[in-house]
C-alpha cells in the first residue's frame, strides 16, 4: 500500500475488517488500518485480505460487464467467495412543508427550518464523528464541540451506544446533504442507527416526521447490483436474452426501461445492475415504512402512530396546531401562549437572526420552559446554530463582490433581517418569494450514478452549485439596506442597516428565499445562470465532463426555442449545455400577503416552470432553466390555482372558431427569454411611453388583435423619434416579428408550436388538395385559428418594480455613512 485511497474506500474497508459482528476481533488494529490507509502506507496484516479484496473491487474496470454470472466467478473468485455483509443506512426527514410551514408565522418558519438544517448538515453526521474530517464536512468542523457533546449526551441516556461510536467513522458517508443522509455502516449496528436517526428527529422537532431504512449486502453488489443467494441464481443478461418475451415483458419493461435512442438491450441490463439498484431497493423500503407498513420479520417498531400530545378541553392551546400550551411568551408582543414544538421554533429562529439576550428573556428567565432531564429541570438546549446569512457573509467576504457589496459600511452594523416588513421596506413595501428546483435530478441519478463515489461527488456538487449560486445572485443584486419610515411596533428599527434577504432553505436542489421585489427576477435568472456555470465549471477543473452537453446539433437546437431575439446574444454559459438546470417559480406581493398563501402560490409557479422545462426538452432538447411568475396586487385577486385563473381569466376564445386564440400572458419563460424581459421592461420605462396609455392598451387587449394593434400603433407613433426606436428595436423586433413577412404583430407574438400543429394539418391536407387557390385558403384559416400571445400584461404588472437609474454607490454609501 503505497498511495492514499478514496474515503469511501477506506470506509468499505472498514465495514469488511469489523465484520457481522458487535464486536471487532480487535479495534486497534483496525483504527491502525483506517490510518495507513488514509497515509498511503502499509496496513496491519490481519487485515489485508479485507484492504485487498476492496481495492480489487474499485479496480474493475468501468466498462466490464460479464454476459453470464459464472464469468465473475471466473475473474474475480475472491470477490465471488467474499460473504461478510456491509451495511447501508438511509433516511431523513418527511413531509418537511407541513413542518416548516406549519406555523404562518415566519420567525417560526424560521425556526423550524434551521433546526432541520441543524439535524440533517450537522447532528446525523455527528453519530459517524465527521468533524475530523473538515475539507469533506466543513459544517461539522466549525460546530466540532457540539458534535462531541451529541455523542456524550446521547451516551449519557444510553451506555450501550459506546460500540456505535466506537464502529462509526466519517468515511463511512457517502452523503449528509439534501434533508438525507445515505452512509455504510457495520451489518450488527444497523437497526440501532436507523432508530437513532429517526429518534434524533423526535427528540429535537417533537412533532416533524422522519424515516431512516437500512439493509446488508455483499461486496460484489457495490458494483453490480443485487444479487441472490446463492449468487448463481441470479437472473442474469444470458437469462433474459433467451427469451424475447422475457425482454418485452412489461414487469421488465418498467424495471430496466424501454429500448430508444439507438440502444441495446444488454446496455439496459447494464445501466440497471450497479449500485444505482440497491439505492433504489433503500428508497423501496423507505417509502414503505414512510407509509406506515410493517416490514416482515422485522423487529423495529412500527410508524403508524405518530407523536401524541396530551390535550384537555378547559386546559389553553397554541394559535397553529392547538396543541396543548406551556407557557406564555411573557415578552413577546401580544404574549402568546406556545407549546413545546411551536416554542422551539421561535428559540432557534430568534437565535438564527442574532436577536440579543433581551429579545430571548421569554424563555430563558421563565421556569415554566424548562425541560425534565432526569432529576433536575433544564432548559432545551437549541443546539449550534449557523444563519444563512452568517454563511453568505463568510461567502461575500472571500469574492469579489466584497467591495463592491459592503461599499465601506462596517459589516459589524449590518444586522439581519427580521421580518417581512423589513425585507419589503427595501422593495416599496413588496417582496418577492423565490422557490427553485432542480430539473432532470431523477432521470440523472437513475442513469448516471453507478457507484458510491459517484453518489458523494454528485451531492456535493449539487449542494456546492446550489448554494454558491444563491451567494453569486444576493451579491450580484442586492446592497446593505437602511431601513426607514417603519410605523409600530417596527418603528425602534428605523435607521438599522440591514441584509434585506431571508434564506428558508438551501438543501440539496431546493432553494427557498424571500427578497425585495424589485430584484427578484433578476435574482431568479442569475440563480439559474450561475447553477449552470459553477457545475460547469467544477468539472471542468476536475478533468471531467458529467455535466456538460458536447453536441452541436443539440445545442443548436435548443436554442430554437426561445422566443426573445432581441440584441442580447445567449448567455455564454449557456453554450455549452449543462445536463442539470433549476427551474423557477417567483411570486411578487406585498409584504401583509400572508405565508401559507405565498408559499402555496410558488409552489404552483415552480410546478408550472418544471413543466415548460420538460415540454421545451421534449420538443428542443432544451436543458436550460426557466422561470414562471406572477406579479399579485391583492390577496384576493387569485381565488383558485394559478392554471385555472389564466385559463379561465387570461385567455380569450371567440365564439368563432375561425379567429384565434389570445392568451394575455407569456409565462413561463427561458432564462435568456427572463432576461429579455427584463431589458425590455427597461427600455419601456426610459421611453417614457406615458402611464395612462399603458394602462389602456393593456385594456384593450381582450378586444381582439387587429384592435389592439390598432391601438398600440396609434400611441407609439406619437412618442418622440428616439423614444419610437426604443420600442422598436427592445420590443418589436425582439419579441414582435411576424411569421410571413417582415413586419410585426406588436403587441402580440404568434406561437411557434401551433403553428407546427397547423403545418402538420396543411401538409395533410396537401396530400388531397392539389388546387393551389384551396391550399392557400386552406393556409389562411389555419393562421386565423392560431394561438396568439403577449408579454404587454407582464410588462405593466412589472412596471412599478423596475430601475431604470438606479442610485449610485456612492449617493447610498453617503446616506448611510451621515446617518
Amino acid at each position: 500500500m503505497t498511495h492514499s485511497l478514496h474515503p469511501l474506500t477506506i470506509g468499505i474497508a472498514w465495514c469488511l475488517a469489523w465484520g457481522e459482528g458487535r464486536k471487532p476481533h480487535d479495534l486497534s488494529i483496525l483504527q491502525q488500518m483506517r490510518e495507513a490507509l488514509r497515509q498511503g502506507k502499509e496496513v496491519p496484516e490481519e487485515v489485508r485480505s479485507q484492504v485487498e479484496a476492496v481495492q480489487q473491487l474499485q479496480g474493475i474496470p468501468e466498462d466490464y460487464f460479464p454476459d453470464q454470472i459464472t464469468d465473475l466467478k471466473h475473474n474475480y473468485a475472491n470477490l465471488w467467495e467474499q460473504t461478510t455483509r456491509i451495511g447501508l443506512v438511509y433516511g431523513g426527514a418527511t413531509k418537511i412543508k407541513g413542518y416548516v410551514f406549519e406555523s404562518a408565522k415566519l420567525p417560526e418558519i424560521r425556526g423550524a427550518s434551521a433546526l432541520l438544517d441543524r439535524i440533517n448538515l450537522i447532528d446525523l453526521p455527528a453519530f459517524f464523528k465527521c468533524e475530523e474530517l473538515p475539507e469533506e464536512f466543513p459544517e461539522c468542523y466549525r460546530a466540532r464541540q457540539y458534535c462531541q457533546r451529541v455523542r456524550r449526551e446521547l451516551q449519557h441516556k444510553d451506555k450501550t451506544l459506546h460500540s456505535l461510536w466506537d464502529a462509526l467513522i466519517p468515511e463511512l458517508v457517502i452523503y449528509s446533504t439534501g434533508g438525507n443522509i445515505l452512509a455504510f455502516c457495520p451489518t450488527a449496528f444497523v437497526p440501532d442507527l436507523v432508530n437513532l436517526i429517526e429518534k434524533r428527529y423526535t427528540a429535537e422537532t417533537l412533532t416533524a416526521n422522519s424515516c431512516a431504512v437500512g439493509e446488508s449486502f455483499r461486496l460484489l453488489e457495490l458494483r453490480f447490483g443485487l444479487l441472490d443467494n446463492p449468487i448463481e441464481q441470479t437472473k442474469w443478461l444470458d437469462w433474459y436474452l433467451q427469451d424475447k418475451k422475457r425482454q418485452t415483458s412489461p414487469i421488465t419493461t418498467a424495471y430496466f426501461g424501454q429500448l430508444k435512442n439507438g440502444k441495446n438491450w444488454k446496455e439496459l441490463f447494464k445501466n440497471r445492475k450497479n449500485f444505482n439498484e440497491i439505492t433504489g431497493k433503500l428508497a423501496t423500503l423507505f417509502q414503505q415504512r414512510r407509509n406506515g407498513n410493517n416490514v416482515p420479520d422485522s423487529q423495529r417498531p412500527s410508524r403508524r402512530y405518530p407523536p401524541m400530545f396530551e390535550t384537555h378541553p378547559y386546559l389553553l392551546r397554541d394559535d397553529v396546531e392547538h396543541r396543548l400550551a406551556v407557557a406564555p411568551g411573557s415578552r413577546l408582543p401580544d404574549e402568546p401562549w406556545f407549546s413545546d414544538a411551536l416554542a422551539r421554533k421561535r428559540i432557534v429562529g430568534q437565535r438564527t437572526k442574532g436577536e440579543g439576550s433581551r429579545s430571548q428573556k421569554w424563555w430563558t428567565k421563565n421556569s415554566d420552559w424548562k425541560w425534565q432531564l432526569g432529576q433536575v429541570k433544564l432548559l432545551w438546549n437549541s443546539g449550534y446554530l449557523e444563519s444563512w446569512v452568517v454563511k453568505f457573509r463568510r461567502f461575500i467576504e472571500k469574492s469579489h463582490y466584497r467591495d463592491r457589496y459592503y461599499q465601506d459600511i462596517p459589516k459589524q452594523k449590518i444586522s439581519e433581517a427580521r421580518s417581512l416588513t423589513e425585507i419589503g421596506n427595501a422593495g416599496n413595501g413588496f417582496v418577492g418569494y423565490i422557490y427553485a428546483d432542480g430539473n432532470n435530478m431523477g432521470g440523472y441519478i437513475q442513469k448516471e450514478l453507478k457507484t458510491p463515489q459517484d453518489c458523494r461527488r454528485f451531492s456535493r456538487d449539487i449542494f456546492t452549485a446550489t448554494e454558491e449560486s444563491v451567494y453569486h445572485a444576493l451579491g450580484e443584486h442586492l446592497k446593505p439596506h437602511q431601513l426607514n419610515g417603519l410605523i409600530g411596533d417596527n418603528q425602534h428599527r428605523n435607521g438599522a442597516i440591514i441584509y434585506p434577504f431571508e434564506i428558508l432553505t438551501i438543501g440539496g436542489d431546493d432553494v427557498m428565499l424571500i427578497v425585495p421585489a424589485d430584484q427578484a427576477l433578476a435574482i431568479a435568472k442569475t440563480i439559474g445562470e450561475e447553477f449552470e456555470r459553477i457545475l460547469l465549471k467544477g468539472e471542468k477543473i476536475q478533468g471531467r465532463n458529467d455535466y456538460g452537453i458536447t453536441d452541436s446539433d443539440i445545442i443548436s437546437r435548443s436554442q430554437d426555442c426561445h422566443r426573445y431575439q432581441g440584441k442580447t446574444p445567449v448567455n455564454p454559459s449557456l453554450c455549452k449545455l449543462s445536463k442539470l438546470s433549476m427551474s423557477t417559480g417567483v411570486l411578487i406581493t406585498a409584504d401583509q400577503t400572508p405565508i401559507y398563501y405565498a408559499e402555496n402560490l410558488t409552489n404552483q409557479l415552480l410546478k408550472s416552470a418544471k413543466k415548460k422545462a420538460k415540454q421545451l426538452k421534449k420538443d428542443y432538447d432544451y436543458h436550460g432553466g426557466t422561470v414562471d411568475f406572477l406579479t399579485l396586487k391583492s390577496v384576493t385577486m387569485i381565488s383558485s390555482n394559478i392554471e385555472s385563473f389564466r385559463q379561465e381569466g387570461l385567455t380569450k376564445q371567440e365564439q368563432d372558431k375561425s379567429k384565434p386564440t389570445l392568451k394575455l400572458y407569456g409565462a413561463p419563460y427561458t432564462l435568456h427569454e427572463l432576461g429579455g424581459l427584463i431589458k425590455t421592461g427597461e427600455k419601456l420605462k426610459q421611453s417614457e411611453f406615458p402611464r395612462s396609455q399603458l394602462y389602456q392598451i393593456r385594456s384593450l387587449l381582450e378586444r381582439g388583435k387587429s384592435t389592439t394593434m390598432l391601438n398600440y400603433r396609434y400611441f407609439r407613433v406619437r412618442l418622440q423619434p428616439e423614444q419610437q426606436k426604443l420600442l422598436k428595436d427592445y420590443f418589436e423586433e425582439a419579441w414582435c416579428k411576424a411569421i410571413t413577412n417582415d413586419g410585426n404583430l406588436a403587441p402580440w407574438m404568434f406561437d411557434r408550436d401551433s403553428m407546427i400543429a397547423n403545418l402538420i394539418v396543411l401538409i395533410l391536407l396537401a396530400t388531397f388538395t392539389p388546387e393551389l387557390f384551396r391550399l392557400q385558403y386552406s393556409l389562411l384559416n389555419l393562421l386565423k385559428k392560431s394561438t396568439y400571445y403577449t408579454i404587454w400584461r407582464e410588462l405593466i404588472e412589472l412596471y412599478p418594480f423596475i430601475e431604470v437609474q438606479p442610485e449610485s454607490v456612492s449617493q447610498t454609501t453617503t446616506m448611510i455613512s451621515n446617518s
